[in-house]
Formats: C-alpha cells, sequence, structure tokens
C-alpha cells in the first residue's frame, strides 16, 4: 500500500492560483521596473517549487524511481504518465530556470524569463488538473 502525502500536495496545489494572480498582475505593470523583475523572479522560483515539490510527493508516494535532478523530477512524471509529453515541455523549460535563478540571479539571462512566466498562465493550471486526475485514477 502506498502512503501518498494527500494533503501536502493539495496544499501546494491551492497555491498555483497565487502564482497565476501574481504573473497575471505583472502584465500589467512596467516591465522594466525593479519591481517587475524582482516579482517575475520571485513567482517563477515559487512555480519551479510548487512543480518539483508535487512532483517530489508523487515519486515518494508511487515508490517511483528515484530522481537524481529536478529537471529528472518533471521526466518521471512524464514516463509516469502523470503529465502528457505536450505539458512535460514547458515545465522542463520552467525547472531549467532554477538553478539560473537561484544560483545566478546577479546574472540572468531575462529573455527567458518572459516566455516561461506567460506560458505559466496556461501551464500550471493544466499541470494542477494533471495531478489531481492521476491521484483520482491511482487512489
Amino acid at each position: 500500500m502506498y502512503y501518498v502525502n494527500r494533503q501536502q500536495i493539495e496544499i501546494r496545489l491551492q497555491f498555483i492560483p497565487e502564482i497565476i494572480r501574481v504573473l497575471r498582475s505583472l502584465q500589467q505593470t512596467d516591465p522594466e521596473s525593479p519591481l517587475y523583475l524582482f516579482a517575475e523572479e520571485r513567482a517563477l522560483h515559487l512555480a519551479v517549487e510548487t512543480v518539483t515539490d508535487i512532483g517530489s510527493y508523487l515519486i515518494d508516494g508511487f515508490l517511483m524511481r528515484d530522481a537524481s535532478s529536478y529537471e529528472d523530477i518533471v521526466e518521471i512524471l512524464r514516463d509516469e504518465q502523470v503529465v502528457s509529453p505536450d505539458l512535460a515541455r514547458p515545465l522542463l523549460e520552467l525547472v531549467e530556470l532554477r538553478k539560473p535563478l537561484v544560483q545566478q540571479y546577479f546574472d540572468l539571462e531575462r529573455d527567458r524569463l518572459l516566455p516561461v512566466a506567460h506560458a505559466l498562465l496556461e501551464v500550471l493550471p493544466q499541470f494542477a488538473d494533471a495531478v489531481r486526475e492521476y491521484l483520482e485514477a491511482n487512489g
């Protein structure tokens, strides 16, 4: 019998609309302002952590193979059919931003961030739906 920490997964799933709300409000802000830049970086970082936390809970709970990296978490979710290959692609792009956001924040390639931030408006709700569907189907 698996122990899937559904409560912790759901707490993180319920945080996704907040990330989306921030990303939408940023669209009304000057993209050159320091507030925009910092808020965009933080929203992306929180999106990365949310996706990888949920993925880790699923991997641990359903005894999937161990992940060797943040990117591998998304690849496992794809391989285990939690998310489709089409959804895995933008999630991988998101997760690949973790290192630059956390370790190379002083020298970010800003042009990489905006397309991912815009894509998340659709990707994160799809991810949440896919996770909930997977949990429902796998008891």
